[in-house]
């Protein structure tokens, strides 16, 4: 969707107002899948960068060639089948580039699509409500394909955690994570309690999806994801092409639904199939709960593979990172809010949210397992943010001070006014001062 916008708004009229010097606790932002920058930075002596995500124009050609990847058992990461290049987050802005318009480009500005600005609203919201960048307000955006519980992914946020706190004066830090990103904190709170402790103030949680997105990510492994609807979706990446990543990511893997939880129906797969022909009944509804749903995922990708470069390249489902992900959730389930640490949750509700899938129907039943990575899905739904069900986003496991529940889309969470009256509350910020603009945010790589 379009927003309105100015004749040329890819020219800030902003100008740099007297700076604010406001008592303020440092405020983290940690984003969710997809939410964050990735640059594919060339192993030469010059290290030309170049942004492959996101990107409106030439997207699945740049996506395709520098982003299609392979999980790699003895590092334990996720990497490009392009040797020639790395893929890295900027860290410009104190971290608050990757997060803020995640194309940054004049074309995008222009037109101000709406779907790519992520935390943008929020960090002018916190830079009006006092907090300056570089002191008490930072941005931590990360390589989303990789897993939440790495050595480099706990490095890497650590090493954050500990730059806002020593910039601000030694002052606790407060945490805003939405999405995934609550994954990642809870991750850290779990493997590293004493460090969490001793670095963060408050943790507030928005749409995080603690005990998984069933139905966006059921379907995810078996069909893809589409970030972008409507006419924008015809200049970003395609569905299928997203597929063949998804597929190798295990941060997906991390975000099935998770099986001991107690929900409250169980998130089911539907498949109608065609029998054999010397079967009773011709055709049968074959249901499938989070644990048997992992033979239907492997008969279903089983013939699964990609051409890159002249070769054809096997991707079936991935049994050793859903092996690493079931690491992973008994992680999550062992997190321990620690003495001191103020938890806040912000739940999406009020919209149709993915939660059952079914493919085929009595009438085009599914003859070969493999056609369902081609065909489309019916769902059931629950309520939710249209992406994560208010029942996973609410059972975090932590005791919280304060719980709200906001009408709003996923994405719109990090946009939405409500959201922003409940963060300044809780972050004792409840006065606007007059300060400078975030709008001033330039493409630092390569756009061509």
């Amino acid at each position: 969707m379009l927003k309105q916008s100015c004749i040329c708004p890819c020219f800030d009229q902003t100008t740099t107002d007297e700076l604010v010097v406001a008592d303020r606790d440092p405020v983290l932002l940690v984003s969710g899948i997809g939410g964050s920058i990735l640059h594919a930075k060339k192993k030469t002596k010059s290290g030309s960068e170049t942004r492959v995500w996101i990107r409106i124009l030439f997207s699945d050609l740049e996506f395709k060639k520098k982003l299609w990847s392979l999980y790699n058992p003895i590092t334990g990461h996720t990497e490009s089948l392009d040797d020639s290049v790395e893929i890295i987050v900027p860290d410009d802005d104190y971290g608050l580039y990757a997060i803020d318009i995640l194309d940054p480009s004049l074309l995008v500005k222009l037109f101000h699509f709406s779907e790519v600005y992520h935390f943008h609203d929020m960090i002018d919201m916190l830079l009006a409500s006092g907090y300056n960048k570089g002191t008490t307000l930072f941005g931590h955006g990360y390589d989303f394909r990789q897993s939440n519980r790495t050595d480099k992914s706990m490095d890497d946020f650590k090493a954050k955690l500990e730059t806002a706190y020593n910039a601000s004066g030694g002052r606790k830090v407060n945490i805003i994570a939405h999405s995934m990103g609550g994954l990642l904190v809870s991750c850290f709170m779990s493997l590293h309690n004493d460090l969490f402790s001793k670095y963060v103030n408050k943790l507030i949680c928005i749409g995080s999806p603690f005990q998984g997105a069933p139905g966006c990510i059921n379907d995810s492994l078996l069909t893809g994801l589409q970030f972008v609807e409507g006419l924008e979706s015809y200049f970003f990446v395609s569905r299928w092409t997203m597929h063949q990543l998804t597929i190798e990511c295990p941060s997906i893997y991390e975000m099935l639904p998770n099986p001991v939880f107690e929900w409250r129906k169980p998130p089911q797969i539907g498949v109608w199939r065609k029998c054999s022909v010397d079967s009773e009944t011709p055709i049968k509804l074959e249901v499938y709960d989070p644990v048997s749903s992992i033979g239907l995922f492997e008969e279903a990708l089983r013939h699964n593979e990609l051409k890159y470069d002249g070769n054809t390249i096997a991707v079936p489902f991935n049994t050793t990172i859903l092996n690493w992900a079931r690491g992973t959730r008994e992680i999550l389930n062992k997190a321990k809010l620690p003495d001191g640490v103020s938890f806040y949750s912000i739940v999406g509700i009020s919209y149709d949210t993915p939660f059952g899938i079914c493919y085929g129907s009595e009438t085009s039943p599914i003859k070969d397992m493999s056609e369902i990575c081609h065909s489309v899905p019916s769902y059931s739904y629950v309520d939710g943010d249209g992406t994560v069900p208010a029942e996973s986003a609410k059972a975090d496991g932590f005791a919280a001070v304060e719980r709200a529940e906001v009408k709003a889309t996923h994405r719109d969470l990090l946009s939405n006014k409500t959201v922003f009256q409940l963060i300044q509350k809780w972050l004792g910020v409840n006065h606007m001062v007059k300060h400078s603009k975030s709008s001033k945010v330039v493409d630092m790589a390569d756009s061509s």
